[in-house]
């Protein structure tokens, strides 16, 4: 039965990776997630059922429109399948319980903002906005009034802390060196983490994203770096694996 569940949450979690590769080019750009319906970005032609089935209409289409034969993105399956994985991880370490719904509601999240950080260079303040609230009602019900009143004083603890960030960094480099949607991303991460962990998550992601912004640095003209994703990577490392990654950064604290 556990494997059967195992499985059920992949493809359900493909089928939302579908629909997050819509939200997350869509309303960056103001336009309705619902119509019109799915269609090829180059010729307009209306995908039929056989053509939203996740991972295996890529597959059998060959990476290509039906219609005009126009190469699509191997982005649309990657995300697909990252959702489905990270899907199922989340029932694997959780289970059937409310945590479970706020790790579904952090992965929806970094998928969507991955979408549309890494083509648009923005995160809609909705897409903060409506997981944290979403976070908020579950604390609820799951700590209490009072623990939920802590860990919302620990996002604000996260807000705070990166905006010092952001000033330091616009003093050093003459100009903006982060996205207020970076800053605003912090709220969340400290609304499912305490302080120390949503430290270890701003190190973490400063880690992960130094060789992949040197390369966008040198591709880009503009020197812009979407910060958001990697910001969320490591809040998904951290949040799967917290009492492991305490102990690793205790170990490299005693190294150094």
């Amino acid at each position: 039965m556990e494997i059967y569940y195992h499985i059920m949450f992949f493809i359900v979690g493909t089928i939302f990776g579908s629909f997050y590769n819509v939200v997350g080019t869509r309303i960056p750009n103001n336009e309705s997630i619902i119509k019109p319906g799915s269609h090829c970005e180059y010729c307009n032609h209306e995908l039929s059922w056989y053509e939203l089935i996740p991972i295996f209409s890529y597959i059998f289409l060959k990476g290509k429109c039906k219609s005009c034969h126009h190469k699509l993105s191997i982005f649309y399956p990657f995300t697909e399948i990252a959702t489905g994985l990270l899907f199922l991880i989340s029932f694997h370490s959780f289970g059937f319980s409310l945590e479970l719904l706020t790790s579904l509601i952090l992965v929806s999240t970094f998928i969507i903002i991955i979408v549309s950080d890494i083509n648009y260079l923005i995160i809609p303040d909705r897409f903060i906005i409506i997981p944290s609230i979403l976070i908020i009602i579950i604390d609820l019900f799951n700590v209490g009034l009072l623990n939920t009143i802590i860990q919302i004083g620990y996002g604000i603890l996260g807000f705070t802390l990166m905006y010092l960030v952001m000033l330091l960094g616009n003093k050093l480099f003459k100009k903006e060196s982060l996205g207020g949607a970076d800053i605003k991303l912090m709220f969340l991460i400290g609304l499912v983490l305490d302080p120390m962990l949503t430290i270890i998550v701003l190190f973490l992601a400063s880690f992960i994203a130094l060789i992949p912004s040197i390369y966008l640095l040198y591709k880009n003209k503009e020197h812009i770096v979407p910060y958001g994703p990697f910001l969320m990577i490591g809040l998904l490392i951290v949040y799967f694996t917290k009492l492991n990654i305490i102990e690793i950064f205790e170990k490299i604290l005693k190294i150094i």
